[in-house]
């Protein structure tokens, strides 16, 4: 799964200085003459700014990717049931032993456990099978190019020059996914600048051929983010049927003690006192259910799919032993059309769904749970094609 725009992408260190930042669009020549220009006022020396852009092109098979990220739009259940495979899971516990002893390093020093970081290998890259085949530079210089992110992107190209400079970064031969993502994790280059460590000791970070380097580099990347030592991420429940479904979604938050309460149940174990917790319920009131922690919001650091997050999250639970989770009987959703339908209606009603995607994004989400209790209509966020008919 190659998808992630890492949030860092836009640190502040590799940030493009307002009095010099490249525009996007135009030629594309004179674009990369514009980011040859501005890394030389940057302080690189020409000769190396030159070697760096000798071979770039636009990539339209990128822009071809960028566009084509509909299985964002499946339900968490579908999704995750194509992801997840009893195979995923065999590898990733027998991977888990193969590198026991980086994980307990991992764990010990940034206190992130294992099944995080086996999910999110196994999702971006296939523990490390396919890296992806794109050039890296000129996907970055394509992306930054085109201007729908420009902003993600920009920053990643001078990143990309550094690591360049260092030795670490060949713009002719460095591939990885569509979106300049590198190595068995998927670290942008200001990742790999902020973050990478030379795990096995050979002096290098290589990410594309060292699983240390790689497992390690994403460790210290999800601490940065706000990782939390010790505390949990996700934890599967069963909810009461009179619940009050308005409280539910990342926008409401309680305690366990609250949420027991109120009838909550964790399904199997104990709810964890003491944290902050959100109920997530990704297709409604009929179908599973989650409590998520703040260890939770680090993922939409790593990746802003809520389905993609939820999936990851709910995987990592898998690889450290839990039980396959109650999918319930939810009902039936929207299509991707249906569901640009319903996203029109929302902001012609004022309400700020982001894009018009036909993608249940956090802000479709909270949108139709407003809708929803206005109607005076179960609020769990999952619209329905009933929903779509009432408007």
């Amino acid at each position: 799964m190659l998808s992630r725009l890492s949030a860092l992408a836009v640190i502040t260190a590799f940030g493009a200085s307002p009095a010099l930042a490249q525009s996007c669009g135009g030629s594309f020549s004179s674009f990369v003459d514009g980011l040859k220009n501005e890394a030389v006022q940057r302080g690189h020396e020409p000769a190396t700014v030159d070697r760096f852009f000798a071979n770039a092109r636009k990539d339209a098979a990128v822009l071809k990717a960028d566009r084509a990220q509909g299985v964002f739009q499946l339900p968490f259940v579908d999704f995750s049931r194509r992801l997840i495979s009893q195979n995923r899971i065999n590898k990733g516990r027998a991977m888990g032993q193969k590198y026991a002893s980086i994980f307990a390093k991992i764990e010990n020093k940034y206190g992130v456990s294992r099944g995080v970081l086996l999910a999110f290998w196994a999702f971006e890259t296939d523990y490390g099978t396919f890296q992806g085949d794109f050039n890296t530079a000129n996907a970055l210089m394509t992306l930054a190019h085109d201007c729908r992110r420009p902003e993600l992107f920009l920053p990643q190209i001078f990143a990309a020059l550094e690591l360049f400079g260092k030795g670490n970064f060949d713009p002719t031969r460095t591939t990885g996914a569509w979106a300049g993502e590198i190595g068995m994790v998927q670290m942008l280059p200001a990742d790999i600048l902020e973050n990478g460590i030379d795990g096995d000791g050979d002096g290098r970070v290589s990410l594309k051929t060292s699983a240390p380097d790689a497992l390690l580099s994403g460790g210290k990347m999800l601490s940065a983010l706000g990782w939390r030592k010790g505390e949990p991420w996700l934890q599967e429940v069963t909810m009461p049927k009179n619940f009050d479904w308005s409280k539910t979604g990342l926008n409401h938050s309680a305690s366990a003690h609250d949420w027991q309460n109120m009838g909550v149940q964790a399904r199997g174990g104990q709810l964890v006192d003491g944290l902050p917790s959100s109920i997530i319920l990704p297709q409604g009131r009929k179908g599973p259910a989650f409590l998520a922690y703040p260890n939770f919001r680090v993922y939409f650091e790593w990746n802003q799919s809520f389905t993609y997050v939820l999936t990851a999250a709910y995987f990592a639970n898998r690889l450290e032993g839990a039980r396959v989770y109650n999918a319930g009987t939810p009902d039936t959703g929207l299509s991707g059309v249906q569901m640009k339908s319903l996203q029109k209606k929302l902001a012609a009603r004022g309400y700020d769904v982001g894009k018009v995607d036909g993608i249940l994004g956090a802000k479709t989400r909270s949108a139709v749970q407003d809708l929803q209790t206005k109607m005076g209509l179960p609020a769990d966020a999952w619209p329905t094609p009933s929903l779509l008919g009432k408007l």
